[in-house]
């Protein structure tokens, strides 16, 4: 779902966080749902469990940074179709801080790309 050279930025990402150089990463990769409303904008990967960390809304109007299983989310299939419902946006680029993505989808109860919102949340948090 997520190719190798994503995987590896993510990974330095978590390593970062672990040795207490913590940064506020932008989103390396965007996932979401093909029928439905959930996206997930991810910047770190624990690799040895296969769980990762970033901005994620399903889709119920309470976006929140929080961890997901990327076991999971691979093996969710389509009821009648049996093909994989969440898929990555290859055109995604996390041109902002992982913040900037959270007080934008904050403010509008879902996460946002919108150039606006997300210079208006900028605005207020300071860091891109």
């Amino acid at each position: 779902m997520i190719p190798d050279n994503l995987k590896e930025i993510m990974i330095h990402n978590a390593q970062e966080v672990q040795n207490d150089l913590a940064k506020d990463h932008a989103p390396v990769v965007k996932l979401h749902s093909k029928y439905g409303k959930a996206i997930w904008l991810l910047s770190e990967l624990d690799a040895a469990n296969n769980i990762a960390f970033g901005l994620c809304d399903l889709g119920q109007g309470k976006p929140e940074l929080s961890y997901v299983s990327i076991t999971d989310l691979e093996s969710i299939k389509h009821a009648r179709l049996k093909v994989p419902m969440v898929e990555m946006d290859p055109t995604f680029d996390g041109k902002y801080a992982m913040s900037v993505y959270l007080a934008a989808a904050k403010a509008n109860k879902r996460i946002t790309e919108d150039e606006a919102l997300l210079n208006q949340a900028l605005g207020s948090s300071g860091k891109a």
